[in-house]
């Protein structure tokens, strides 16, 4: 069975040396990107098994990103974090397609089984 590969999308730097740093502990292959124009640029979507995105970036932000990758027909399993999670950025998650929306702070565990869940392809609910 082929090594799950995490697309993760967030603007601060530190955010992506921790999630790389877990997923990788976790047996992941993940690829990190400063921004959703990044991570569409890098033709990764082809193979990203799951993609973990920031709701709020400079640019391009992570509902953006995932509206785009849906209407072009992919279902590539998506998770949106956010430190503002508020009532309107659950409503357009859940319309536009997310798998889950965490609230930040999360610990690493809720992350880890949320992918493993999209992975299985147990869609969750957002608002987790």
């Amino acid at each position: 069975m082929p090594v799950p590969t995490i697309s993760f999308i967030d603007d601060d730097a530190s955010v992506r040396g921790a999630a790389d740093n877990l997923l990788s502990s976790h047996g992941y292959r993940v690829h990190t990107f400063a921004s959703a124009e990044d991570f569409l640029q890098s033709a990764r979507l082809d193979n990203s098994s799951c993609v973990v995105t920031d709701v709020q970036m400079p640019g391009m932000s992570g509902l953006d990103l995932l509206k785009s990758v849906r209407s072009q027909g992919d279902d590539t399993p998506f998770i949106l974090i956010t430190a503002f999670p508020d009532e309107s950025v659950r409503a357009r998650a859940a319309k536009a397609g997310a798998d889950v929306l965490l609230e930040k702070p999360f610990s690493c565990s809720l992350l880890i089984d949320c992918i493993e869940a999209a992975l299985n392809g147990s869609r969750q609910r957002t608002g987790q």
